[in-house]
């Protein structure tokens, strides 16, 4: 009867720590995280040097602010991108599309005119809602939950870019500063925080778990130890 107990205590310990374990093991990546991965860096890559073109050519204030505002945030988006990319073992492109290339070069070709600006706000337009599509793909059909949280934390950002270029007009003011300088991307640092605090939460109730089965199994024995 004592070894019936122990090894049924020792079975539920087993499952116990098993079932805290989840948040230990990477989840995998699949075809769609590893597109949407390469592709958001290839965006950011385009946008940067897309922000940088209309600092150098614009010729109203409010697209260059609309350029600089570009480079800050798809420099710390990518980041972020580059660093998580390293980390699940996916190599990324070293360069933008040639479609991306091909659009950005026509734009340019009109620098120092009016046209030039109005190339510039319609083509990041269309990139931004391109973008939104991409992400919300990967929202519906990515598995990796550290690729999704990147997903989900650029979003509003590009969001907001598309917001600032809607219609072919420029609108600069606003800009809501969602991912500060130096953060690295801290809207999806708060989303790993939330996983972080979940498997957290989930190692503490498996640990009670266990607990609970450590009580049961000296209690058993010493019941088993008890004069009858």
């Amino acid at each position: 009867m004592r070894v019936t107990r122990l090894t049924s205590v020792a079975a539920l310990v087993i499952a116990v720590s098993a079932a805290a374990g989840p948040y230990a093991v990477a989840a995998p990546v699949s075809d769609q995280d590893t597109t949407f991965t390469k592709a958001a860096h290839q965006g950011n890559l385009a946008e940067i040097a897309a922000g940088q073109d209309a600092q150098a050519n614009a010729t109203s204030a409010c697209v260059k602010e609309v350029g600089r505002v570009l480079v800050r945030d798809h420099g710390k988006l990518d980041a972020d991108v580059k660093a998580l990319a390293a980390k699940l073992g996916v190599t990324l492109p070293g360069a933008p599309t040639a479609e991306q290339k091909a659009e950005l070069a026509a734009v340019r070709a009109k620098a120092g005119t009016p046209a030039y600006d109005a190339a510039w706000l319609k083509g990041q337009e269309a990139a931004h809602t391109k973008t939104l599509a991409l992400i919300d793909t990967e929202l519906h059909t990515g598995k990796n939950a550290e690729v999704m949280a990147a997903a989900r934390a650029a979003r509003p950002v590009v969001a907001m870019h598309l917001d600032m270029v809607r219609g072919g007009t420029c609108h600069a003011g606003k800009d809501a500063h969602m991912v500060k300088a130096g953060s690295g991307g801290h809207l999806a640092a708060q989303d790993t925080d939330a996983l972080t605090t979940a498997g957290i939460a989930s190692l503490v109730g498996g640990g009670l778990l266990a607990g609970v089965g450590a009580v049961w199994l000296i209690r058993s024995r010493r019941r088993g130890n008890q004069p009858r």
